[in-house]
């Protein structure tokens, strides 16, 4: 089993990856952090799928929110970027995934995804994980669950922005709820 992550220095990367405007780029843990930046980092199992573009596409389509919160959304699976573009070039009701407002990554060498604890080292494939980090690098929230149940959008966004507060967020906190007071 791996060891603690949360609370620590989330592992540095930098990956190539499919931009939104469907070039070629590289994305860094770096960059997110010198630009001030919180960093969503999610892991998905593979392209052309049937969970997967369901997440994609709802995360995308939810990216001004992350914005408002200062949050970069990077997806990342270990498919080629070849991979990446040719489902981003796929229409969405051809289980493509069309435009996306943030970049996909590709783990081909499955460094990332090891180092994050998710990839299934005999199939080749990362578990759906998904880590949200602070500016300063540390690793703030992670879940690693099955790859047969999709990501819920208003969960990220509502853990982001507890996160955001600095404060004790009690269970079932909604933004604009009051924190807890510690006397």
């Amino acid at each position: 089993m791996k060891e603690r992550m949360v609370g620590k220095h989330a592992p540095r990367f930098e990956m190539d990856a499919v931009m939104p405007d469907k070039t070629f780029g590289k994305v860094s843990l770096e960059e997110n952090m010198k630009d001030g930046k919180w960093t969503v980092l999610f892991f998905y199992p593979m392209d052309f799928t049937f969970v997967c573009p369901t997440e994609i596409t709802a995360i995308s389509d939810r990216y001004t929110d992350f914005q408002k919160f200062d949050a970069e959304v990077i997806g990342v699976s270990t498919d080629s970027v070849h991979t990446h573009l040719a489902w981003i070039n796929t229409a969405r009701q051809d289980n493509g995934i069309g435009d996306l407002e943030y970049p996909l990554a590709s783990d081909t060498n499955h460094i990332v995804s090891r180092e994050y604890g998710v990839l299934i080292e005999e199939e080749g494939i990362a578990l759906r994980g998904l880590f949200i980090i602070n500016p300063k690098g540390e690793l703030q929230y992670q879940t690693v669950f099955h790859n047969n149940i999709g990501r819920d959008v208003d969960e990220v966004l509502r853990v982001l922005q507890a996160l955001q507060t600095g404060e004790l967020c009690p269970a079932n906190w909604k933004p604009g709820q009051d924190t807890l007071k510690v006397s």
